[in-house]
């Protein structure tokens, strides 16, 4: 399956210390890909570090704020002197679950640079090298919420909407280059964030349960296949598309809670 390994390839996944990023960035590592990691905590970089080393893996990693502007230039320029960069996955995320009416402008625009000024500001440093070789990969963590709207994440679900038409854009502009540029929409994730509320007897438990067409939950390994696939030469002629990997939720309108 030649199409779909990343043997010689190095990708850069943004925010993967933990959860659906440390599985995505998991699934290329596993695929032959070289990781270089971010994150804006010190400590959780070296833990994570930690645990992708344990498993065989060949890994650095970088402590970056996607939100300074002078820090991504620094720190991307940095990597990209050293060696070539073929993947990058845009996936460091933050959330403020704040009604609208109470949310502040400041914490509106904290939740919109981190998910979309980030995502486009790493994507235009390290799509200079892969426009010039003709040759590149950038997913960028979508979500539900590019589609859907949520009470309470407003600021979330503008950003997560916004990244969607941003990945169409930089697709648009950078197909010819031979720059894929795609996203991934995960569902609703068994996670450690999640746990509490995923247990038997909770609302949302039954919510999330009844309402995905799968009748389940995802697991985190369950977004490898779709960050591989768009991650290889598999996708090299799919540009500007956002892949849900949400167990049928978005195909839905749901079923009477009386229906099997």
């Amino acid at each position: 399956m030649n199409l779909f390994d990343l043997t010689g390839k190095t990708a850069f996944v943004s925010g993967a210390t933990h959860g659906l990023g440390m599985a995505m960035a998991t699934g290329l590592a596993e695929a032959g890909a070289k990781l270089i990691v971010s994150s804006t905590n010190p400590d959780k970089l070296q833990l994570a570090l930690t645990q992708y080393k344990e498993k065989g893996f060949d890994v650095s990693g970088v402590v970056l704020d996607v939100t300074n502007e002078a820090q991504v230039v620094s720190v991307t320029q940095e990597i990209l002197s050293q060696q070539q960069v073929d993947i990058l996955v845009n996936n460091a995320g933050i959330i403020k679950r704040i009604p609208a009416l109470e949310m502040s402008v400041a914490d509106f625009r904290s939740v919109l640079d981190v998910h979309l000024t980030g995502s486009f500001h790493l994507a235009q440093q390290f799509a200079r090298p892969m426009v010039e070789r003709q040759s590149g990969k950038i997913i960028n963590i979508c979500s539900m919420m590019s589609e859907l709207g949520r009470n309470t994440v407003s600021a979330y679900a503008a950003a997560k909407g916004g990244l969607k038409m941003l990945t169409r854009n930089l697709a648009t502009e950078w197909a010819k280059h031979n720059v894929q540029v795609n996203g991934i929409g995960p569902g609703y994730f068994a996670t450690s964030q999640t746990a509490p509320i995923r247990v038997d007897g909770h609302p949302f438990n039954e919510f999330i349960i009844n309402r995905t067409p799968a009748g389940r939950w995802g697991e985190t390994d369950d977004l490898k296949g779709a960050a591989i696939f768009l991650a290889s030469g598999a996708s090299d002629f799919v540009n500007g598309q956002v892949i849900y990997v949400d167990g049928g939720i978005l195909a839905t309108i749901g079923k009477p809670s009386n229906e099997d």
